[in-house]
C-alpha cells in the first residue's frame, strides 16, 4: 500500500468509528481555544499557541498530500482542495498565528484584528466529531428548504422595515433602525433599545412578533426533522454492515 494511502486512512475521520488521531485533534482543538477566553497572555499560552497551530500545519500539509484519495479527481484534487469548505476553516484557523511576522510594521492593529479569526479552530470539530458531520450532512439535505425560509425571512424583515419606518418615523431616524427593529421582532428577542410608541406602531409590532415566532419555528422543524432522518439512517445502515456475511 501506498506511503500516502496508509496516511490518508490514518488522518480520514471515520463516521462509524474514531481513531486516535481524531481524538488527538480534538484535543489540540479544544486546547488551542483556552487562550482565547482570556484577554491577557502569558507564556503558557503562547506556548499552547505555537504547538497548537503547529500541529493544525502539519494537518493540513498531510491532507493536501493526501487530496487525491479525499476528492478523486487526479492531478486536479491538490489544487481544488485549499478552495474547499474545511480547507479554508484550517487554514483561517492557522494564518491569525502568523501575525508575529508583521512586528516591524504600523499595521499591527490590522494583524490584532486577525486574532479574531483564531475562534474559527473551534469549526474545525466539524470535521472530528460525529455529531457535527451529522448536522453538516443534514445542513446539505435540507439546504433547498432551509434557503426558502431564508428568503421569507429577509423578505419578512424588509418588508416590516418599511411598515414600521413610514408608520413611524419619528421613533425610526433611519431605515437601518427600522431594519434592525424588524429583524429583532422577527426573533423575538425584545431588547427594548428601539421600540415604537403609537398605537400603529405597536399593532404593527404585535403582528410582526407573531409572524416571527412562525417564521423561527419552520427552520427548527426542519433541521429535527432531517437530524431525525438522517440518523435512522444511519443506524439502518450500521445494521446492514454488522449483518453482512462475513
Amino acid at each position: 500500500m501506498p506511503v500516502r494511502k496508509r496516511i490518508y486512512d490514518f488522518i480520514e475521520p471515520q463516521l462509524d468509528a474514531k481513531s486516535v488521531y481524531d481524538y488527538a485533534m480534538m484535543a489540540a482543538i479544544i486546547f488551542s481555544l483556552v487562550p482565547l477566553a482570556f484577554k491577557q497572555t502569558n507564556l503558557a499560552f503562547e506556548i499552547i499557541d505555537k504547538v497548537t497551530v503547529s500541529i493544525f500545519i502539519v494537518d493540513y500539509i498531510l491532507r493536501e498530500l493526501t487530496a487525491d484519495y479525499k476528492l478523486g479527481r487526479g492531478g486536479w484534487s491538490f489544487v481544488l482542495y485549499p478552495f474547499t469548505f474545511l480547507a479554508i476553516i484550517d487554514l483561517l484557523a492557522i494564518l491569525p498565528s502568523f501575525s508575529i511576522l508583521a512586528s516591524g510594521f504600523r499595521v499591527l492593529k490590522l494583524f490584532r484584528l486577525l486574532r479574531t479569526f483564531r475562534v474559527f479552530k473551534a469549526f474545525k470539530m466539524f470535521r472530528y466529531s460525529r455529531s457535527m458531520s451529522m448536522i453538516t450532512s443534514v445542513m446539505k439535505e435540507e439546504a433547498a428548504p432551509l434557503l426558502v425560509v431564508a428568503t421569507l425571512a429577509l423578505g419578512y424583515i424588509v418588508v416590516s422595515a418599511l411598515v414600521i419606518f413610514n408608520v413611524e418615523p419619528e421613533t425610526f431616524n433611519t431605515f437601518f433602525d427600522a431594519l434592525y427593529w424588524a429583524t429583532i421582532s422577527l426573533t423575538t428577542m425584545g431588547y427594548g433599545d428601539i421600540y415604537p410608541v403609537t398605537t400603529a406602531g405597536r399593532v404593527v409590532t404585535m403582528i410582526s412578533a407573531f409572524v416571527g415566532i412562525a417564521i423561527v419555528a419552520l427552520p427548527a422543524g426542519i433541521i429535527t426533522a432531517g437530524y431525525m432522518e438522517e440518523v435512522q439512517k444511519r443506524r439502518k445502515r450500521g445494521g446492514e454492515d454488522r449483518t453482512e456475511p462475513k
